[in-house]
């Protein structure tokens, strides 16, 4: 999100900028709309660079400041183009908002654009109402399209049976949280002799393991942990801010909360400077390391073996 936020500070910055008449008798108007795209320019570079450490909540702050720093460039504007192209810069928020943000959020930053924007056109007085009016409609409009957009990329990252993420949804989500100096650990959770329920029970009786197992997982994991089912009855598990010990401590207890079912898991804790594949490499041998060990069991990667129904 930072990137994509930080392109839109950068390329809304610049269109202020160039949007800027260089014969503008009003040099104290035209300095403050340098300043402001200026301060938009610097800002997106600042998230460029710092922004990926940030959580997502983080973001609805940049976003309305974005919201802010158009109105009032609209409203300065020399002139009624000038404020009608600074203006449409706000369509970027629409877009941003409803790709980021879950409806609520991205309803109320919707909302404080329009009613800014609206506000910073009509003040102005050369802005004709209806002409204010359907910068609004697209706006809209733009945010409805881009959450249907979302809608569909969600359905492709996401498992249908579990409702839980799907392999390419745990890809993009380990691609975003694998950075220099990040504490994150990863696992890999497969329930032992799972044939065998397909085999006595049905694939409706498996279907219905996988499910629970989902559901209840889903609940006990921590905030900003992701759950992906992997394929078949193997699971995944990104844990940002854990360590590899307290990973495999978490692992034992989901365990526990299925006592009829066995469990192996493997471990790994992210090393600086690896890949996203190189960590998920290591931990499938520490996954494999449990399954060798007699099943029942989960395996730090570089550390010690323990039974996770222990």
């Amino acid at each position: 999100m930072a990137q994509t936020l930080s392109l839109f500070y950068v390329l809304g910055g610049t269109c202020g900028l160039v949007g800027v008449p260089g014969g503008d008798p009003d040099p104290a108007r035209r300095w403050a709309i340098v300043a402001l795209g200026s301060t938009a320019v610097v800002s997106g570079l600042a998230l460029a660079r710092w922004g990926a450490a940030a959580p997502r909540g983080f973001f609805h702050a940049p976003v309305a400041a974005a919201t802010v720093l158009i109105a009032v460039a609209a409203l300065m504007a020399p002139g009624e183009v000038t404020a009608l192209v600074v203006g449409a810069i706000i369509l970027f928020v629409g877009v941003d908002s409803f790709f980021f943000f879950a409806l609520p959020g991205a309803l109320a930053q919707l909302g404080l654009a329009v009613g800014l924007i609206t506000a910073a056109l009509l003040t102005r007085g050369d802005v004709p109402p209806t002409t204010a009016l359907a910068l609004d409609v697209v706006l809209v409009a733009i945010g409805v399209v881009t959450r249907r957009l979302v809608a569909e990329a969600s359905r492709a990252s996401t498992d249908g049976l579990t409702r839980l993420a799907n392999r390419r949804g745990f890809d993009e989500a380990l691609a975003e949280l694998v950075r220099p100096g990040a504490v994150l650990s990863a696992a890999l959770l497969d329930l032992d002799h799972f044939k065998q329920v397909n085999d006595t029970g049905g694939h409706a009786a498996g279907d219905e393991v996988l499910r629970q197992v989902a559901r209840t997982w889903r609940r006990a994991l921590p905030a900003g942990a992701v759950l992906a089912r992997h394929g078949g009855d193997e699971f995944a598990l990104l844990l940002p801010g854990w360590t590899g010990a307290r990973a495999l401590e978490l692992v034992r207890r989901l365990r526990t909360l299925h006592p009829g079912i066995g469990m192996s898991c493997g471990v790994a804790q992210f090393r600086d400077r690896e890949t996203a594949a190189q960590l998920m490499r290591r931990a499938d041998q520490a996954l494999y390391a449990a399954k060798a060990a007699g099943r029942g069991r989960a395996e730090l990667a570089g550390g010690t073996r323990e039974s996770v129904g222990g």
